[in-house]
């Protein structure tokens, strides 16, 4: 029951991932559609973050309502829903309206099977857990990039419906194994009665809950920027056309789920810490090569080395949660380290929106790698402060 449930948890991450590739990969043709200038993806993202953001903050609330398997299949239809509004759009405010339920899904998603695997499964479970969402967002520019061909973002957005109602009924199915599963049902309740709903004011009083939140936000801000603004940089900066870049973006999330895969296989033999420094050097080289006055071809090389690099840090730092926090305020501590990153997610990439509109594309790389180096430096400060700050007065304070 415990392997089957598993199985189930991991396609609900392909879920999670399928929407947050599709938009990025779709919007040089939605603009050009549209009549809009490049930045309004702003606003869609922006909302969507927004309403990821709200859920991740209520996710105790939600799941000690409605339990993590509930939440998990009413959040997937929800997204579900979201994405048939996509293709139905015939404006921006279409776009905006629909942004709000896909991001309120994603973030309770995201929040609720995040904690339940690092409670009750090891780092090797959370690094494919991971990868399954890197197979999700590498699905969704695949089949954008196919569609594409013949101009119609819409049908790209309509299949995506597809799979995820799919995914939808699977996690409306497994239900009842939520409370089959032994560990589910022995240790949910005592779970439940142990859980602290710690505000983020409060949280944010720690020095070390401060440091792995600028973690998150440069990783995100790496992930998303290159995710939102990959083609669209192919496209102006690099002259390829909507299909190659967006089959050059598919490379870029390949690169996420080859990286998260085989995190989780050298998880292992090595600590989620020296993951994240291994990961941190792979990135280093992709950030060479994108910046070097190369070919456009060397942009998908680029970019796939990039993603393989940060793949290891987001699930090894969720991993670490309840170890550097404790298991009692691990899903207040999770909560706000998805609402961090969605607020990166929301805030980065729309910054670089603005920058490309007025300086123009060309600035890609060097954003990126301003994170990057924001990212080295909180890793290192985290591992100097963990005997300064560990988990037993980390609780003492809170």
């Amino acid at each position: 029951m415990v392997t089957v449930l598993l199985v189930v948890i991991y396609i609900c991450f392909i879920g999670l991932g399928i929407p947050d590739s599709l938009f990025g990969t779709a919007w040089p043709s939605i603009y050009t559609e549209f009549s809009l200038p490049v930045s309004s993806a702003n606003f869609v993202t922006v909302l969507i973050s927004c309403g990821t953001i709200t859920a991740s903050l209520l996710s105790v609330k939600i799941i000690k309502r409605f339990g993590t398997g509930a939440t998990t299949a009413l959040s997937t239809a929800l997204t579900a829903m979201a994405l048939l509004g996509f293709s139905f759009s015939r404006n921006l405010v279409g776009l905006c309206a629909f942004a709000v339920p896909l991001g309120l899904g994603a973030g309770a998603i995201d929040s609720a099977l995040n904690n339940y695997i690092a409670m009750h499964y090891k780092a090797v479970h959370m690094n494919f857990l991971h990868c399954f969402y890197g197979i999700g967002v590498s699905l969704s520019p695949y089949i954008m990039s196919l569609v594409l061909k013949n101009g119609n973002w819409r049908l790209g957005y309509r299949t995506a419906f597809v799979i995820q109602v799919c995914i939808a009924a699977v996690a409306v199915l497994s239900l009842p194994l939520w409370k089959k599963v032994k560990h589910s049902a022995s240790l949910e309740k005592e779970k439940t009665a142990e859980i602290k709903d710690v505000g983020f004011l409060t949280l944010a009083k720690d020095k070390r809950v401060r440091t792995v939140w600028l973690m998150f936000m440069s990783s995100c801000a790496v992930e998303a920027t290159y995710g939102t603004w990959g083609s669209t940089y192919l496209v102006s900066s690099k002259g390829f056309n909507f299909s190659a870049a967006a089959v050059i973006v598919t490379c870029y999330y390949i690169g996420m789920a080859v990286g998260r895969f085989f995190s989780g296989l050298l998880s292992k033999k090595y600590t989620s810490w020296q993951l994240i420094y291994i990961g941190q050097a792979i990135m280093a080289i992709g950030f060479v090569i994108l910046i070097l006055p190369l070919h456009g071809t060397f942009s998908a090389v680029a970019l796939f080395f990039i993603a393989l690099g940060n793949a290891p840090l987001f699930p090894n730092l969720v991993q670490l949660t309840p170890e550097n926090f404790g298991a009692d305020i691990s899903q207040s501590v999770m909560g706000t380290q998805m609402a961090v990153a969605s607020a990166a997610i929301m805030i980065l990439p729309a910054v670089f929106g603005f920058l490309a509109q007025g300086v123009g594309t060309w600035i890609f790389p060097y954003y990126g790698l301003l994170f990057y180096i924001i990212m080295v430096f909180a890793v290192f400060k985290m591992r100097g402060k963990e005997d300064a700050y560990n988990t037993d007065y980390t609780r003492r304070r809170l």
